[in-house]
């Protein structure tokens, strides 16, 4: 079904332009702040972050609070058709408190308490802690949260660490009492404590994972991720709760950003609005691939979409260059606004940066910014964010818009970390989140959407479902995937799927455990390979999905044994040459694929999804070929489809249309029958849908 979603605030019906904005870092320069606000007009911005880091300038001491800045600020705001989204300042205590308190203090993994500094630098289950944020936030909530420029939450940001003290060992037990009922004997079983007669013969003498103390016992590693991601949305939740009261209607988000240590699944359901920070470093990747790399962007940005099944906010992005990546290129002609509008063709009703104004001095004082040290409008980046900001001003019939899906793909943050302690095969390279990418991206370049779910998630709304290296999976899972199979659905798993369930223990009875019958193989052995070692598939003649060639392989190879499915591609050389290294299987009314070795080439995974989705039916974006860089994506109100086509290559390119009726959003012009896209060029495109 397709849905047109509210905006994310009645108030500003229209897609959000703006950046996170730091005035009390300019409170002694009056003149600045006047001149901020002509400037945000001036760039087309109607929404700011704000009190993200605020935390000194609003509780100078303890007890004693000071809002007359921050009534200015957002007076004025609402004076000027300005929102903001009004940020908890918990993710930087001030030093008083660290003076006072030093139990907030977080304790490292080798036992020793950090000294006061940097940001989240705090611990999560610190009563005290817990309290102080609550009183600070319940404060401005009462203040604010009717206030006419507040459209928004903004709880804290980009929560993520990780804490080791005495507070946080009890919470961890307490956690796990529960998890296994109160029973050493099933927690001893489900982590095999056994090995190395680790066995716990109390709960008091298990202790979180630690350089100089335990590391080897994969199920404690796994709960303790499991843990702490946990106790960080618990977190959330009891900042969620101390100004949710003050004003139902407002909605809450919290910014994340590419951080493994919390599983954003289960954070995103205890929150109204998912809300990312996305910075690429475009022009400088290992390869200088501004194309994979925007496959990887996308496949973010399809992730944070996916938690809810609609339009998120980009909260963070660089209008020009970072100050922490390895090195800091400027954005080319062209790529702020094509990387600001690959945002909202993934379903973003927001382009949002940090910063606002380049902080005078600390670290962040190089970070780009909409506004340089120079203080002008005169400025490249300035003009670049402008043109966004007139983009935009044209893009409300897209605010709310869905992304139709027929296509997903499964990423578990359990599976991902179980992966990465995983020790066998290729420790070097077993690469879980690039060899999603491979996947994502051969999708990507046919211009076909795709969600990013859970293996718990419902299979039964898509045709075809892909799961790269499902290492872990429960029984329970496995049963839904065959089940979904069995009715009509497509599957596709990978090498090293199967291999664990929930605890991190191994499946029995032979790999791919629960998912063996989907799979209809047995997979014997698996090994890696060196950087000098390359093998390949060679497509079988006359195989079911017509490819043909031979593709190089690497890294990772599994020999498998087939129990049903049949040989469409195999191993090309070393002893296994001939056997089976791409298989289908068909069972019940669906199809299955196993893909057992790693593809150097994506053009392989191009292929081969091309022939997938047309086997399985489903769509592409636009009925036409598109250029290796180049994607198309879509949003629909359900009445009118928004394609956004966006050129990643490098070099101009030209797309053929599908010979149905385009008009230009921007110009409103009839579109021509052949679009030509300079570097770094996209042309949004409405066609009746």
């Amino acid at each position: 079904m397709i849905t047109k979603f509210p905006s994310i605030s009645s108030k500003a019906p229209v897609m959000l332009h703006g950046a996170d904005y730091n005035p009390e870092q300019w409170l002694k320069y009056p003149e600045i702040l006047r001149e901020d606000l002509r400037l945000m007009k001036l760039a087309g911005c109607n929404v700011m972050s704000v009190g993200i880091f605020s935390w000194v300038s609003l509780e100078k001491e303890e007890g004693v609070f000071t809002f007359d800045w921050l009534d200015t600020l957002l007076d004025t705001f609402s004076e000027n058709g300005i929102y903001a989204f009004l940020a908890t300042p918990s993710g930087a205590r001030p030093a008083w408190m660290s003076e006072k308190y030093p139990e907030v203090l977080r304790v490292e993994r080798n036992r020793v308490r950090n000294l006061h500094g940097v940001r989240h630098n705090h611990c999560f289950t610190s009563p005290v802690y817990r309290d102080k944020t609550a009183l600070l936030n319940s404060k401005l909530a009462e203040r604010y949260a009717h206030h006419p420029a507040v459209i928004g939450w903004h709880i804290s940001n980009e929560f993520g660490g990780e804490c080791h003290c005495d507070l946080c060992q009890t919470a961890f037990r307490d956690w796990l009492k529960v998890k296994y009922d109160n029973n050493l004997e099933e927690l001893n079983h489900a982590w095999w404590a056994t090995f190395w007669s680790h066995t716990y013969t109390s709960w008091e003498q298990i202790e979180s994972p630690a350089p100089h103390g335990e590391t080897q016992v994969h199920g404690l590693n796994l709960d303790w991720r499991r843990f702490v991601s946990e106790q960080t949305i618990n977190f959330c939740q009891h900042e969620i709760t101390s100004v949710r009261s003050y004003n139902p209607e407002l909605p809450v988000t919290t910014n994340m950003h590419m951080i493994d240590g919390i599983d954003y699944r289960e954070l995103a359901k205890i929150l109204d609005v998912v809300s990312w920070d996305a910075y690429p470093d475009w022009g400088y990747t290992a390869d200088d691939d501004d194309a994979r790399l925007a496959a990887w962007t996308a496949m973010h940005h399809d992730l944070f979409r996916s938690f809810k099944k609609k339009p998120f906010l980009l909260m963070e992005s660089t209008p020009s260059l970072t100050n922490w990546q390895s090195v800091s290129k400027l954005k080319r002609p062209g790529m702020h606004k094509l990387s600001s509008l690959q945002a909202v063709a993934h379903g973003s009703d927001s382009v949002q940066y940090f910063q606002w104004r380049k902080s005078r001095g600390s670290s962040e004082k190089f970070h780009g910014a909409v506004v340089d040290h120079s203080g002008h409008a005169e400025t490249r980046v300035f003009r670049d964010v402008a043109e966004v900001g007139r983009t935009l001003a044209g893009l409300t019939d897209v605010v709310g818009t869905s992304t139709p899906v027929q296509t997903a793909i499964i990423f578990d943050w359990d599976n991902r970390w179980a992966i990465k302690d995983a020790q066998g095969i290729n420790n070097s390279a077993l690469r879980y989140e690039e060899t999603v990418l491979q996947h994502y991206r051969g999708l990507w370049e046919l211009g076909i959407p795709v969600d990013i779910i859970g293996s718990g998630d419902d299979l039964s709304a898509y045709k075809l479902v892909i799961a790269p290296m499902l290492y872990l999976i429960s029984e329970e899972n496995g049963k839904r995937i065959e089940k979904y199979v069995e009715q009509g659905g497509t599957f596709l798993a990978t090498y090293w799927s199967g291999v664990v369930g929930e605890t991190d223990l191994c499946h029995l009875g032979g790999f791919p455990g629960p998912l063996r019958r989907t799979l209809g193989i047995w997979a014997e052995e698996t090994e890696g390979l060196h950087s000098r070692d390359l093998n390949g598939i060679v497509m079988q003649a006359g195989n079911a999905l017509s490819l043909s060639g031979d593709y190089d392989a690497h890294e990772i190879a599994e020999l498998i044994h087939l129990e049903g499915a049949e040989m469409l591609g195999a191993y090309r050389n070393d002893f296994y040459a001939g056997q089976p290294a791409l298989t289908l299987n068909k069972l019940g009314l669906g199809l299955a694929y196993h893909l057992a070795t790693r593809v150097k080439d994506y053009a392989f995974y191009v292929e081969l999804y091309a022939a997938i989705t047309s086997k399985a039916g489903i769509t592409r974006t636009i009925n036409s070929e598109l250029p290796t860089g180049v994607t198309a994506q879509l949003r629909t109100d359900g009445e009118n489809d928004y394609i956004f086509v966006q050129n990643f290559s490098g070099i101009q390119q030209s797309v053929e249309l599908d010979g149905r009726a385009y008009t230009d959003l921007e110009s409103g012009a009839v579109a021509a029958g052949v679009l030509d896209l300079p570097v770094n060029g996209l042309v949004m495109l409405k066609r009746k849908a």
